[in-house]
């Protein structure tokens, strides 16, 4: 396996960031690239949402959600990664637990654990059919005024294109009181 240098990660999340536009929603702050636009969210469970641009030759936008359940409230990241988990079979017969990229660490105070995960995505609006081909990335904040939950899902180009927006997203977390 490779390792990226840490200066390298530092060096693309400051290029991401300096096109990005810091928001607020529900007690923590974030950044946002500048091509994704927030969109109504159609429920109340939905803190915010952002529509992903599609990337050339996919058919659909991605979308970025923030849930937001109340203070202490949505379960506790091992829960809502088998959650997700359930929202994706793969092609290949193989649970989706065994392909998932898990990582944790903590962003300000923040702790967050962060899923990769791409299959045929079967969550969505009910009675909407499987789609094969998309790819999750979602992460679950941990701290002071939360949980919170971000989960960004589309097709997998326009996630693996939006990804290094996602990660810069997760560096800027800041609990706001």
């Amino acid at each position: 396996m490779r390792r990226v240098s840490p200066l390298v990660l530092l060096a693309v999340s400051a290029a991401v960031a300096a096109d990005s536009v810091q928001t607020e929603a529900v007690g923590i702050r974030f950044a946002v690239p500048r091509e994704w636009a927030r969109v109504p969210a159609p429920s109340e469970m939905r803190a915010a949402q952002y529509r992903i641009p599609r990337t050339a030759g996919d058919t659909e936008d991605a979308e970025l959600v923030l849930f937001f359940f109340g203070q202490g409230k949505g379960g506790a990241a091992d829960d809502n990664l088998t959650r997700w988990y359930g929202q994706f079979t793969e092609p290949d017969g193989r649970a989706p637990r065994d392909v998932a990229t898990v990582t944790s660490r903590t962003v300000r105070g923040l702790h967050v654990t962060a899923v990769d995960l791409a299959g045929t995505y079967l969550g969505g609006a009910p009675g909407s059919a499987p789609r094969p081909g998309f790819r999750l990335l979602a992460a679950v904040v941990e701290g002071a005024g939360g949980p919170w939950f971000f989960k960004a899902v589309g097709p997998a180009p326009t996630i693996g294109a939006a990804k290094a927006a996602f990660n810069a997203l997760v560096d800027s977390l800041q609990a706001h009181p």
